[in-house]
C-alpha cells in the first residue's frame, strides 16, 4: 500500500463525495485518473483492506435497535457459526478475538423481537447457546474511522 492508497482510504472514511461521480472527485484530491481511482479501489477490496463502502445510520435514530455480541464458540465451530451470523444482512461487524468470548457480532434490527429471534435462531442453528447480548446503554460515538 502506497501514499495514494493511503490517501483513498482516508477519503473514503472521512469525506466520501456525495456526487454523481464520486470516484472521480477522489481520483482529483489523489491526482490521479477516476479509472486510477477505481482500480486501487477493487484491488484494495480485493485484498479485504476494504470490506465495504457504505453509509454509518445512527440507528436509534431510526428506530431500529442493535446489540453488540460476544459468543463462546468452539474453535472446531467458528466456520460454521460465522457463517450463520454473517448470512443475515443486518449484521455488521464480524470478528475473532483472543478471549474466551472469541466471537464478536454487532446486528440491527428493526425491533427488539425481531433482534431476539435473530438471536434464538443463532443459537438453535449453531448450538452455541453462551451469547451475551450487550445492548448499549449510552451512544459514546457513532462512527470509527483509522488514520491511515
Amino acid at each position: 500500500m502506497d501514499e495514494i492508497d493511503k490517501k483513498i482510504l482516508n477519503i473514503l472514511q472521512k469525506e466520501f463525495p456525495l456526487e454523481e461521480r464520486p470516484f472521480l472527485i477522489v481520483a482529483e484530491k489523489c491526482g490521479i485518473s477516476e479509472d486510477e481511482a477505481l482500480s486501487r479501489i477493487q484491488k484494495l477490496k480485493d485484498e479485504s483492506i476494504i470490506r465495504r463502502i457504505g453509509a454509518v445510520f445512527d440507528g436509534a435514530k431510526l428506530s431500529r435497535v442493535s446489540t453488540l455480541c460476544a459468543a463462546r464458540v468452539p474453535n472446531d465451530e467458528i466456520n460454521n457459526f460465522v457463517q450463520i451470523v454473517n448470512a443475515n444482512k443486518n449484521v455488521t461487524h464480524n470478528y475473532r478475538r483472543n478471549n474466551e468470548y472469541n466471537i464478536w457480532f454487532t446486528v440491527s434490527a428493526a425491533t427488539a423481537e425481531e433482534l431476539e429471534e435473530f438471536l434464538a435462531d443463532v443459537k438453535k442453528k449453531t448450538g452455541v447457546t453462551d451469547i451475551q447480548d450487550m445492548r448499549a446503554v449510552r451512544t459514546f460515538k457513532i462512527n470509527a474511522s483509522f488514520d491511515v
